[in-house]
Protein backbone atom coordinates (compact mmCIF):
# COMPACT_ATOMS: atom_id res chain seq x y z
CA UNK A 1 0.00 0.00 0.00
CA UNK A 2 1.14 3.16 -0.76
CA UNK A 3 2.76 6.13 1.65
CA UNK A 4 -0.35 7.99 0.77
CA UNK A 5 -2.66 5.38 1.94
CA UNK A 6 -1.20 4.07 5.08
CA UNK A 7 -1.83 7.84 6.35
CA UNK A 8 -5.67 7.86 5.72
CA UNK A 9 -8.05 7.39 8.85
CA UNK A 10 -11.24 4.81 8.38
CA UNK A 11 -12.80 6.89 5.81
CA UNK A 12 -10.11 6.51 3.17
CA UNK A 13 -9.34 3.11 3.87
CA UNK A 14 -11.67 1.63 0.91
CA UNK A 15 -10.74 4.01 -1.48
CA UNK A 16 -6.71 3.33 -0.96
CA UNK A 17 -8.16 -0.26 -1.59
CA UNK A 18 -10.03 0.59 -4.87
CA UNK A 19 -7.18 2.26 -5.65
CA UNK A 20 -4.64 -0.49 -6.27
CA UNK A 21 -5.01 -2.88 -9.65
CA UNK A 22 -6.30 -6.33 -8.45
CA UNK A 23 -9.22 -4.20 -7.16
CA UNK A 24 -9.70 -2.24 -10.75
CA UNK A 25 -11.95 -4.53 -12.09
CA UNK A 26 -14.46 -4.99 -9.29
CA UNK A 27 -15.03 -0.90 -9.08
CA UNK A 28 -18.21 -0.95 -10.80
CA UNK A 29 -19.61 -3.50 -8.76
CA UNK A 30 -19.33 -2.36 -5.44
CA UNK A 31 -20.88 0.53 -4.59
CA UNK A 32 -23.50 -1.43 -1.98
CA UNK A 33 -19.97 -2.15 0.15
CA UNK A 34 -19.05 1.30 -0.39
CA UNK A 35 -21.78 2.97 0.68
CA UNK A 36 -21.65 0.56 3.72
CA UNK A 37 -17.89 1.05 4.76
CA UNK A 38 -18.12 5.20 4.45
CA UNK A 39 -21.62 5.35 6.68
CA UNK A 40 -19.74 3.20 9.32
CA UNK A 41 -17.02 5.78 9.58
CA UNK A 42 -17.25 7.91 11.92
CA UNK A 43 -14.55 10.84 13.61
CA UNK A 44 -14.24 9.79 17.44
CA UNK A 45 -14.55 12.47 19.69
CA UNK A 46 -11.84 14.16 21.47
CA UNK A 47 -9.61 11.96 23.69
CA UNK A 48 -9.32 14.97 26.28
CA UNK A 49 -12.51 17.22 25.98
CA UNK A 50 -11.90 19.28 28.80
CA UNK A 51 -8.65 20.76 27.80
CA UNK A 52 -9.18 22.68 24.54
CA UNK A 53 -5.15 22.56 23.72
CA UNK A 54 -5.23 18.79 23.52
CA UNK A 55 -8.85 19.13 21.42
CA UNK A 56 -7.22 21.31 18.98
CA UNK A 57 -4.07 19.19 18.94
CA UNK A 58 -5.73 15.90 18.53
CA UNK A 59 -7.99 17.42 15.75
CA UNK A 60 -6.62 18.79 12.64
CA UNK A 61 -8.82 21.43 11.46
CA UNK A 62 -10.86 21.84 14.18
CA UNK A 63 -9.04 24.84 15.30
CA UNK A 64 -9.19 26.95 12.07
CA UNK A 65 -12.87 25.89 11.65
CA UNK A 66 -13.89 27.23 14.71
CA UNK A 67 -11.57 30.24 14.63
CA UNK A 68 -13.56 31.32 11.20
CA UNK A 69 -16.83 31.03 12.89
CA UNK A 70 -15.39 33.14 15.36
CA UNK A 71 -14.55 35.48 13.03
CA UNK A 72 -17.72 35.71 10.84
CA UNK A 73 -20.19 35.38 13.91
CA UNK A 74 -18.15 37.30 16.78
CA UNK A 75 -18.66 34.83 19.79
CA UNK A 76 -15.15 33.62 21.26
CA UNK A 77 -14.02 30.45 20.27
CA UNK A 78 -14.22 29.13 23.89
CA UNK A 79 -18.00 29.68 24.03
CA UNK A 80 -18.47 27.82 21.23
CA UNK A 81 -16.70 24.70 22.42
CA UNK A 82 -18.38 24.51 25.66
CA UNK A 83 -21.53 25.08 24.60
CA UNK A 84 -20.55 21.71 22.08
CA UNK A 85 -19.22 20.16 24.81
CA UNK A 86 -22.58 20.11 26.25
CA UNK A 87 -24.87 19.73 23.04
CA UNK A 88 -23.08 16.56 22.41
CA UNK A 89 -19.53 15.54 24.39
CA UNK A 90 -17.90 16.46 20.29
CA UNK A 91 -20.13 13.32 18.92
CA UNK A 92 -20.87 13.65 15.56
CA UNK A 93 -23.55 11.57 14.94
CA UNK A 94 -25.57 12.28 18.66
CA UNK A 95 -29.19 12.08 18.92
CA UNK A 96 -31.23 12.34 22.43
CA UNK A 97 -31.94 9.01 23.50
CA UNK A 98 -35.06 7.64 23.00
CA UNK A 99 -38.53 7.55 25.00
CA UNK A 100 -39.88 4.48 26.15
CA UNK A 101 -42.79 2.71 25.38
CA UNK A 102 -44.14 0.65 29.06
CA UNK A 103 -40.89 1.27 30.47
CA UNK A 104 -39.13 -1.16 27.86
CA UNK A 105 -39.84 -0.71 24.67
CA UNK A 106 -38.04 1.91 22.91
CA UNK A 107 -40.05 5.08 21.74
CA UNK A 108 -39.45 8.19 19.42
CA UNK A 109 -36.99 10.47 20.25
CA UNK A 110 -37.76 13.40 21.77
CA UNK A 111 -36.92 16.05 19.46
CA UNK A 112 -34.92 15.77 15.73
CA UNK A 113 -31.91 17.01 17.51
CA UNK A 114 -28.79 15.63 15.63
CA UNK A 115 -25.07 15.70 15.47
CA UNK A 116 -22.39 17.78 16.95
CA UNK A 117 -24.62 21.22 18.01
CA UNK A 118 -27.80 18.81 18.36
CA UNK A 119 -29.30 21.20 15.78
CA UNK A 120 -32.96 20.46 14.95
CA UNK A 121 -33.88 19.85 11.49
CA UNK A 122 -36.29 22.81 11.23
CA UNK A 123 -33.55 25.04 12.88
CA UNK A 124 -30.64 23.67 10.62
CA UNK A 125 -32.81 24.79 7.66
CA UNK A 126 -32.87 27.84 9.08
CA UNK A 127 -29.54 28.40 9.17
CA UNK A 128 -29.15 26.87 5.49
CA UNK A 129 -31.27 29.10 4.04
CA UNK A 130 -30.32 32.23 5.85
CA UNK A 131 -26.17 31.36 5.37
CA UNK A 132 -26.56 29.73 1.78
CA UNK A 133 -25.07 26.85 2.67
CA UNK A 134 -27.47 24.03 1.87
CA UNK A 135 -25.20 21.59 1.47
CA UNK A 136 -23.77 21.73 4.99
CA UNK A 137 -24.52 19.08 7.46
CA UNK A 138 -24.80 18.94 11.52
CA UNK A 139 -22.48 15.87 11.74
CA UNK A 140 -19.41 17.91 10.19
CA UNK A 141 -17.30 20.07 12.59
CA UNK A 142 -17.10 22.88 10.05
CA UNK A 143 -20.59 23.08 9.68
CA UNK A 144 -21.97 22.69 13.02
CA UNK A 145 -19.18 25.30 14.89
CA UNK A 146 -20.46 27.92 12.29
CA UNK A 147 -24.15 26.79 13.50
CA UNK A 148 -23.64 27.80 16.73
CA UNK A 149 -21.87 30.93 15.74
CA UNK A 150 -24.82 31.98 13.85
CA UNK A 151 -27.56 30.41 16.32
CA UNK A 152 -25.30 32.95 19.19
CA UNK A 153 -25.11 36.39 16.26
CA UNK A 154 -29.19 35.59 16.02
CA UNK A 155 -29.74 35.32 19.74
CA UNK A 156 -27.58 38.54 20.08
CA UNK A 157 -30.06 40.43 17.91
CA UNK A 158 -33.06 39.09 19.16
CA UNK A 159 -32.31 38.74 22.70
CA UNK A 160 -29.47 41.58 22.88
CA UNK A 161 -27.21 39.08 24.58
CA UNK A 162 -23.74 40.14 24.96
CA UNK A 163 -21.61 37.39 22.62
CA UNK A 164 -19.20 36.96 25.63
CA UNK A 165 -22.11 35.92 27.61
CA UNK A 166 -21.65 32.27 27.79
CA UNK A 167 -24.57 31.85 30.67
CA UNK A 168 -27.65 33.67 28.63
CA UNK A 169 -26.68 32.29 25.41
CA UNK A 170 -26.42 28.72 26.26
CA UNK A 171 -30.24 29.70 27.65
CA UNK A 172 -31.33 31.24 24.56
CA UNK A 173 -29.71 28.19 22.71
CA UNK A 174 -31.42 25.36 24.71
CA UNK A 175 -34.91 27.55 25.12
CA UNK A 176 -34.85 28.99 21.95
CA UNK A 177 -34.81 32.97 20.85
CA UNK A 178 -38.35 33.03 21.80
CA UNK A 179 -38.68 30.88 24.83
CA UNK A 180 -35.62 33.14 25.75
CA UNK A 181 -37.69 36.05 25.25
CA UNK A 182 -40.64 34.47 27.52
CA UNK A 183 -38.01 33.33 30.06
CA UNK A 184 -39.51 29.62 30.13
CA UNK A 185 -36.36 28.83 31.81
CA UNK A 186 -36.90 31.06 34.89
CA UNK A 187 -38.62 27.74 36.70
CA UNK A 188 -35.85 25.17 35.50
CA UNK A 189 -33.32 24.97 37.96
CA UNK A 190 -31.72 22.01 36.21
CA UNK A 191 -31.59 24.32 33.28
CA UNK A 192 -29.48 27.36 35.03
CA UNK A 193 -27.50 24.59 36.11
CA UNK A 194 -26.01 23.56 33.50
CA UNK A 195 -26.16 26.98 31.85
CA UNK A 196 -23.30 28.18 34.27
CA UNK A 197 -21.69 24.95 33.55
CA UNK A 198 -21.09 25.97 30.19
CA UNK A 199 -20.33 29.03 31.40
CA UNK A 200 -17.48 28.18 33.74
CA UNK A 201 -15.95 25.69 30.91
CA UNK A 202 -15.63 28.03 28.66
CA UNK A 203 -13.66 30.19 30.96
CA UNK A 204 -11.70 27.42 31.97
CA UNK A 205 -11.28 26.80 28.01
CA UNK A 206 -10.11 30.30 27.43
CA UNK A 207 -7.19 30.21 30.19
CA UNK A 208 -5.97 26.85 28.46
CA UNK A 209 -6.35 28.14 24.87
CA UNK A 210 -4.40 31.39 25.85
CA UNK A 211 -1.23 29.80 26.42
CA UNK A 212 -1.59 27.06 23.37
CA UNK A 213 -3.39 29.35 20.55
CA UNK A 214 -0.12 31.04 19.35
CA UNK A 215 0.98 27.51 18.39
CA UNK A 216 -2.24 26.77 16.48
CA UNK A 217 -1.91 30.35 14.35
CA UNK A 218 1.36 29.16 13.12
CA UNK A 219 2.03 27.37 9.98
CA UNK A 220 2.27 23.46 9.90
CA UNK A 221 5.43 23.53 9.28
CA UNK A 222 6.72 25.50 11.92
CA UNK A 223 4.31 23.45 14.53
CA UNK A 224 6.23 20.29 14.03
CA UNK A 225 9.08 21.80 15.70
CA UNK A 226 7.43 24.19 18.69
Amino acid sequence: MSPFCQRQICCSVWRCMMLRPKFAKIRGSSVLILFIALTGCTSAPPEQKENICKIFSEKSGWYKDAKKSSRRWGTDITVMMSMMHQESSFIARARPPRTKILWVLPGPRPASAYGFAQATNDTWRAYQSATGRGGADRNKFDDAIDFIGWYNDQSQRKNKISKSDAYHLYLAYHEGQGGFARRSYKKKKWLKDVASKVSKRSGVYRAQLNKCEAKFNRGWFRRLFS
